[in-house]
């Protein structure tokens, strides 16, 4: 039986697409977008330029953009998602099960209310971990009201091994938790990388080592880790050349730092969607040492569908799932810049043909197809007559 599903998120994101797409496959998915987000707005989350993306981000599955009548429109604040159409619009559509990716937006509770009007299942689906959750009083809020704020979702899909002990630290049941993991569009990452180095796009013509950092240039990222650790390995006699691919406010900062140290660098900006795959085939080793504010980090996603192995630092949230010290890249300290360096030496020196065959395997978990089956479980299990509640 082919299940009815509804699915609201913020607005048209890139790694939403081949989820929904991979959906759409095995059941009637209805997405809604909360928001028409423009070049603007993209610089405004974080991007540090405006721009579009430069792939599809809507065809092979059914949307709708909905009216967001927030005073300011915008994904960054909880009111700036204001859509109380998504409330007729669950009531006309006999769903079976209705999904958001969190509560950040009060559009999504719009939803859930809707939901419950309409005896509709909500589930939802985030990536949060408890690494970095606040202590004190905000901690203790979030002890008591967070239990009874997951308890009006009758499902929770995990990520990942973090997101899902956060679920259980807030006393989700293990019966009304589904794996949906993580995922970005692997063919097509993987397809477009192998054509890159059939064309000659490997590696640094002069035999060096390249070291990549793909994202904001932001705190949150520890990107000027990423140059400090390089600088050690040069100075310790490694050839490595630090690939830097994402703009924000610290490039100034990176580039003085790069001056100062005198380490081989090549500032690409931002590069978008089709440009990414022949960057990561090109280098050697991503390096992601973000805080715990990276409850996830897709970048690793994407290098890996690109057979290019990882280091990261302990508090990202996809470590658990993604890293496996040894095989598919290394973790590293937060903070600790002589650890980071040895870990990416340590990821240099590994075989690459082990490498990317361990790498494929674990793609084939954290997948559009894994993460689209987790979802259909919980809307099974949910469409059951003892039904999760």
């Amino acid at each position: 039986m082919r299940r009815r599903i509804g699915f609201l998120v913020s607005h048209p994101i890139q790694y939403y697409a081949p989820f929904f797409r991979e959906l759409a496959r095995h059941c009637d998915l209805t997405v809604y977008f909360a928001h028409r987000q423009d070049a603007m707005g993209q610089g405004r989350a974080g991007y540090g330029v405006a721009f579009e993306w430069d792939v599809d981000l809507l065809s092979g599955y059914e949307s709708r953009f909905l009216t967001n009548v927030a005073g300011v429109p915008s994904t960054q604040t909880f009111a700036g998602c204001n859509t109380p159409e998504i409330a007729d619009r669950i009531s006309e559509s006999r769903f079976d099960a209705f999904l958001v990716p969190g509560w950040s937006l009060r559009s999504y509770w719009q939803a859930v209310r809707a939901c419950r009007r309409a005896r509709v299942p909500v589930m939802v689906r985030g990536d949060s971990q408890l690494a970095g959750q606040r202590g004190g009083a905000v901690g203790r809020v979030k002890g008591v009201v967070f239990p009874h704020l997951l308890k009006q979702f009758d499902a929770c899909l995990y990520v990942g091994q973090r997101n899902r002990k956060y679920l259980e630290h807030y006393g989700v049941a293990a019966d009304r938790m589904f794996f949906s993991p993580h995922c970005i569009d692997n063919d097509a990452f993987e397809r477009a990388s192998n054509a890159a180095r059939g064309a000659g796009g490997q590696g640094a013509p002069d035999g060096r080592r390249r070291v990549l950092f793909v994202g904001r240039l932001v705190d949150s990222k520890r990107p000027l880790d990423v140059v400090q650790a390089v600088s050690r390995l040069a100075a310790a006699g490694q050839p490595v050349e630090l690939v830097v691919a994402g703009a924000g406010e610290l490039q100034g900062r990176m580039e003085e730092a790069v001056r100062a140290s005198g380490v081989d660098a090549r500032f690409l900006g931002f590069v978008n969607q089709s440009g990414l795959p022949s960057v990561y085939a090109s280098s050697d080793v991503v390096v992601l040492p973000s805080t715990a504010v990276e409850t996830w980090g897709l970048v690793v996603n994407e290098a890996m569908a690109c057979g290019v192995p990882a280091v990261v630092s302990d508090a990202v949230g996809c470590g658990p799932d993604l890293i496996e010290p040894g095989v598919t890249g290394a973790v590293a300290p937060l903070d600790d810049v002589p650890a980071l360096a040895r870990a990416i030496a340590s990821v240099l020196a590994l075989d690459i043909g082990g490498v990317r065959r361990a790498l494929a395997a674990r793609m084939d978990i954290y997948s559009p197809a894994r993460a689209a089956q987790g979802l259909l479980e919980a809307a099974d299990a949910l469409a059951a007559p003892n039904r999760l509640r």
